[in-house]
């Protein structure tokens, strides 16, 4: 990281809630992906980053929606860096907010944006107010209000879809191969080895597979083994030990992919998550 830039990361202990304020005055992020809703607002600056195969530029006021999975990357397009802020709301706990707060929301759908960039000054506001309150506020019923408001305020920009995405978005191999990553994680996987269990060749598999999720199979098991690096130093589990329950060769190895696509180091990270989950 540059001298200038800097990361403030925070989680609640209550909901889960990640919040983060950060500011990077050139290559911000590496593409990679969250199992989290991200809803942000770009504060200054002009922030830079590719999503949806678009790319995007947030300018002061602008709201930045990414859906779970959804690969990204980030950058200043100026000079000038940028700053924003971030909410990290789980899946689970926004689908279960959004169905309390919306009798249109069917049961056999799922949330998601209907944009990447948006435009709505009301919401921008309440997701300072919400990260202000997560913080700050001591009171469960004052930060519960304030979630409650930042949902409401979601409700415009969230359009249902269908649980199983459709051919050819999500081809049967790209799915077959995503589930054999997801059901071994740990373990040190060779792509004629995920070739062979997708029924194809190493060479139509890596394709198919970049096609439909936006990354390489080796890039996206290493997203998937960082996002529950994630959880399991939110949980207080030490670096050394994530690093070897992941296949990681050793705690360096985690470090240095964790910090290319976060900016924090693994025990930064660990830190600040529990730091932010003692201060309530």
């Amino acid at each position: 990281m540059a001298k200038s830039d800097w990361v403030d990361l925070q989680q609640d202990s209550d909901t889960g809630i990640e919040t983060i304020r950060a500011h990077f005055d050139g290559h911000a992020y590496d593409p990679h992906w969250h199992d989290s809703y991200l809803v942000g607002v770009t504060e200054q600056g002009v922030q830079q980053f590719h999503c949806r195969r678009s790319r995007h530029s947030s300018t002061p006021g602008r709201l930045v929606l990414v859906e779970p999975g959804e690969v990204h990357d980030g950058h200043a397009a100026t000079d000038a860096g940028f700053t924003y802020s971030m909410l990290y709301l789980s899946p689970q706990w926004l689908d279960n907010e959004l169905r309390h707060q919306s009798d249109a929301a069917p049961a056999t759908l799922y949330p998601g944006f209907n944009s990447t960039l948006a435009d709505d000054p009301s919401l921008a506001i309440q997701i300072h107010r919400s990260i202000d309150a997560l913080r700050h506020q001591p009171w469960r019923i004052m930060r519960d209000t304030a979630l409650d408001t930042l949902v409401q305020g979601l409700l415009p920009h969230i359009g249902w879809k269908p649980r199983q995405l459709s051919q050819p978005h999500r081809p049967a191999i790209a799915a077959r191969a995503r589930d054999y990553l997801h059901a071994h994680i740990e373990q040190d996987i060779s792509l004629h080895e995920l070739a062979d269990a997708c029924g194809v060749d190493r060479f139509r598999l890596s394709r198919t597979f970049k096609t439909a999720y936006g990354l390489a199979p080796h890039a996206y098991l290493v997203q998937l083994r960082l996002n529950q690096a994630r959880k399991r130093l939110a949980a207080g589990q030490l670096p050394i030990d994530v690093a070897h329950q992941l296949g990681f060769s050793d705690q360096s190895h985690l470090g240095r992919w964790f910090r290319r696509a976060y900016r924090l180091t693994p025990a930064q990270y660990r830190r600040q998550c529990l730091t932010g989950s003692q201060s309530h």
